[in-house]
């Protein structure tokens, strides 16, 4: 539902709203929050943090709509202002648009065009707070950067978010190519690092296929983590689909003879996700660690080529989705115990 704030002092403009969009108030398509001016309209914002879009005024007591137009640019960049007035000047309409407005309508209000341009205005606010989730997601910010940069992305808002520390309960699937390092030790860098990434961009295809993203690549391996529902089913999936394309591979390139193979680790469970890094160097990853983090990877380490391991845990949980073979217990690295891992055949 679209949360829609009206700036404006004519108390008749709020019923001729509510009767215009009444269906798609009933349908609950819109919400419409009311202020009777700028100086109100800030007080509603702070009450009401997900508004998506306002419809202001100019002439306003108090507050007056080009300067509120100024204070959410600074307090709220999130959100999207069209201007609604009788002053439909060209001086009026450079200064609203210099100040951040996304459109201006004059009065008398057309309200077939009004809704045209509310709907205009949602999807361009949806666009960028879909592109805000995507950059934290996919991991794409990996350092500090300045005030004006992180302003300029959502403002203190998305600096928060970007920097919250939680506890999350997710699946971490470390992919290794095996064998890959043995090659650089006989063919060009340029030859060695287009082959490697060729191959990468076959396995991130299909973790974000699945819903993943990708944390890392270390080497000539990567870090995927999926969150949300089924993210155990769905990592199992994604490394499924890597196994099979890996191994469709051709064996040779121009210069190399290479049979690509994948070695698969899996885990899930609570993990806790943050920023880790060095400040200092003003070098972050946001990322994920945990002991759940450290068995996938060493469950990675114990797959021989084309195994996808999962623990005795995550097995009980997929065993009526995926066809599993018991392989015994494993003795892991830095485990006292040793563990018992089953392979996901399919």
């Amino acid at each position: 539902m679209a949360k829609i704030l009206v700036a404006d002092d004519e108390t008749d403009l709020e019923m001729l709203i509510k009767q215009k969009f009444r269906q798609k108030i009933r349908e609950q398509k819109y919400e419409f929050i009311f202020a009777v001016n700028g100086k109100d309209a800030l007080n509603k914002i702070e009450s009401h943090p997900d508004i998506d879009i306002v419809l202001s005024d100019i002439n306003m007591p108090e507050m007056d709509g080009l300067t509120l137009l100024s204070r959410l640019a600074e307090s709220s960049p999130l959100i999207k202002s069209v201007i609604v007035s009788a002053y439909g000047d060209m001086d009026n309409i450079r200064t609203a648009m210099n100040r951040g407005a996304f459109d201006f309508i004059t009065k008398p209000i057309n309200f077939e065009d009004l809704e045209l341009t509310m709907e205009k205005t949602l999807v361009h606010v949806r666009q960028i707070r879909e592109t805000l989730k995507a950059i934290k997601e996919n991991n794409i910010l990996k350092m500090y950067v300045d005030e004006a940069v992180l302003n300029f992305m959502g403002g203190r808002e998305f600096e928060s978010s970007l920097m919250a520390n939680e506890t999350v309960e997710a699946t971490v699937v470390f992919l290794d190519i095996c064998s890959f390092t043995s090659i650089s030790e006989h063919a060009p860098a340029d030859i060695v690092v287009k082959l490697l990434n060729n191959y990468f961009d076959v396995m991130v295809k299909e973790i974000i296929a699945q819903g993943g993203y990708i944390d890392k690549f270390i080497g000539d391996a990567i870090m995927a983590v999926f969150r949300g529902d089924y993210h155990l089913d769905r990592a199992i999936d994604a490394a499924l689909a890597v196994r099979t394309l890996v191994e469709k591979l051709p064996p040779n390139s121009a210069h190399i003879s290479f049979t690509p193979k994948v070695s698969i680790g899996i885990n899930s469970g609570e993990m806790i996700s943050g920023n880790i890094g060095s400040a200092k160097l003003r070098r972050l990853d946001y990322t994920v660690i945990g002991d759940v983090v450290n068995t996938a990877l060493r469950l990675q380490s114990a797959a021989k080529e084309g195994q996808i391991l999962i623990n005795e845990t995550a097995y009980q949980k997929v065993k009526e989705s995926f066809n599993c073979l018991i392989v015994g217990e494993v003795s892991l690295k830095n485990k006292s115990n040793p563990m018992m891992v089953y392979e996901v055949m399919d």
